[in-house]
């Protein structure tokens, strides 16, 4: 890792987002650090044996590499995603920058700091890449317990909000699970079990699952799927909040894309900084939005049977899909329901007995196995590595992190975040903002003011606070193409990025949109 002459760039985290980054920062020869022995993040550490991406292949594609069998109807299954994330590292050599095996530990600000702190502008000075390190970080490398220390201009946090840190239940004394004489295990611990030891651990138990998301509802086809036979014993998911989910791509025949995906179906939304005629517009289409929303829960409610099972949600679809809280099922999930090898339970609390769980009406539910698909603390992450004052300002008042395009935190200099803002695909999402990260670094345009950033994240939120009662996640699905419009502008890039006025009003966007031509 000798001094090239050129700014030292650390990226921390082979994901999606770190690979993404690594390719639009190749020119700076930049420093991947990847903590375990593969890329590919999330589809590696935290996939069970039935996990398989939730879209179509060519919405989950970087814009400058396709899938080989994008045509391919079926969606792909973690291992397929592992060999198209390990084809495009390959394809656009970016082994030579990968560091396996190699964890950050603790990352320092080099100096006090106090330059860059509530400035005006962003950064020492203003400069995006400062003329001397800014940041040392510390990584340990394979079984090593010995820390070494490289300094860095700038660096790019692609760690991501899944895995490492399970986000655990907490209980008052004598209600947590030292008293339950069962196994308990978090889904991050069941993703490291093979497919013998998953049957193992449920194949004749009585399993209770804690959650209602894609990983509590693969985890219940697994074990439904373990039961199957004479001695097999039915899995119960305890639900605190349900949430809308979709059997498939389509809405009463029609392509689901067409509701949210287009710049017509967007222009029914709320946006940030929309100005007053939009605002009026928005006011007024209010009941076809409702009604958009009707429509897809009408098909939901026919399709599934969610009010057989208890299962349809308070809230309006939309809420869901802003939130990006909408789940694909699997084929044969009601069809093991259906069979009694799924059962349900709602409940807003709940802690342990010694057999098993309470719910909060004191049911008592038996159990052997306690899985807990409670989901990942990422925040935690970040401030496990960043140093004082930057791991108090991680997140706002409102418990979202404030980041201008999704990527820069006005408040801490010389630093990048990717992978931390979602939208139906995050693989676009991602790599979109490190193209705009990329030409940020390169000088061709300026980031505005700490307090325009600022101004315009607190409207993002403000926009999520009104949309959708889980806005805490930072979901820009309902805005993406006007929040990709802005990063475009700011690039230097056209907007618009169909061929005629109709196909930008009616075609669905995705990244093949955003792949450059010679003029960008």
């Amino acid at each position: 890792m000798e001094k090239s002459g050129k700014p030292r760039v650390a990226i921390i985290g082979g994901g999606i987002s770190g690979l993404a980054a690594a390719k639009e920062l190749r020119w700076l020869e930049p420093v991947l650090f990847e903590a375990t022995d593969s890329i590919g993040g999330v589809w590696r550490h935290c996939s069970f044996r039935s996990t398989r991406l939730q879209t179509p292949r060519p919405d989950y594609e970087f814009s400058d590499y396709q899938w080989s069998d994008r045509n391919d109807a079926t969606f792909p299954t973690h291992i397929e995603i592992l060999e198209y994330l390990h084809g495009y590292a390959t394809h656009f050599d970016l082994w030579r920058f990968i560091k396996l095996q190699t964890k950050v530990v603790e990352i320092r600000s080099i100096g006090d700091g106090r330059e860059t702190w509530f400035t005006e502008l962003w950064g020492d000075k203003g400069l995006t890449i400062p003329d001397q390190p800014a940041w040392e970080v510390g990584v340990v490398t394979g079984h090593s317990a010995t820390v070494q220390w490289y300094k860095f201009e700038f660096i790019v946090m692609c760690i991501g909000k899944y895995g490492d840190i399970p986000n655990m239940p907490k209980f008052p004394p004598g209600k947590g699970a030292e008293i339950f004489r069962g196994k308990v295990m978090h889904s991050l611990d069941y993703c490291k079990l093979d497919e013998d030891a998953t049957k193992e651990l449920m194949k004749g138990k009585k399993v209770v699952i804690i959650g209602y998301k894609k990983s509590s509802i693969d985890l219940a086809v697994e074990c439904a799927e373990a039961n199957r036979g004479e001695d097999g014993q039915p899995c119960t998911m305890v639900i605190r909040t349900l949430h809308w989910t979709v059997p498939s791509y389509s809405i009463w025949g029609l392509p689901f894309f067409l509701f949210f995906s287009t710049r017509f179906s967007q222009f029914l939304h709320e946006r940030p900084n929309q100005g007053l005629m939009k605002s009026l517009a928005c006011h007024l289409l209010t009941p076809l939005r409702r009604g958009v929303s009707k429509f897809i829960e009408s098909y939901l409610t026919w399709k599934l049977p969610l009010d057989k099972y208890g299962l349809k949600p308070d809230h309006p679809f939309v809420e869901d899909y802003a939130s990006c809280q909408m789940a694909i099922l699997p084929e044969n999930f009601f069809a093991e329901a259906d069979e009694g090898r799924i059962t349900f339970k709602r409940s807003s609390q709940w802690r342990f007995w010694e057999g098993g769980v309470v719910l909060d009406d004191d049911t008592k539910l038996e159990a052997d196995v306690v899985l807990l698909a409670t989901g990942f603390d990422g925040k935690q992450k970040l401030r496990s590595v960043l140093p004082e004052p930057y791991r108090g300002l991680i997140v706002d008042s409102s418990g979202v992190m404030p980041l201008y395009r999704g990527t820069i935190h006005p408040l801490i200099p010389h630093m990048a975040f990717v992978g931390y803002i979602e939208s139906v695909s995050n693989l676009h999402t991602s790599e979109l903002r490190c193209k705009w990260l990329g030409r940020l670094l390169k000088g061709h345009f300026q980031l505005p003011s700490v307090e325009a950033m600022f101004r315009q994240t607190r409207e993002e939120i403000e926009v999520m606070k009104r949309t959708t009662r889980f806005y805490r996640r930072h979901c820009i699905s309902t805005y993406s193409i006007n929040h990709s419009d802005d990063m475009c502008e700011e690039m230097g890039w056209s907007p618009w990025r169909k061929g005629s006025w109709l196909s930008e009003a009616f075609s669905a966007y995705n990244n093949q949109d955003y792949k450059e031509d010679k003029s960008e």
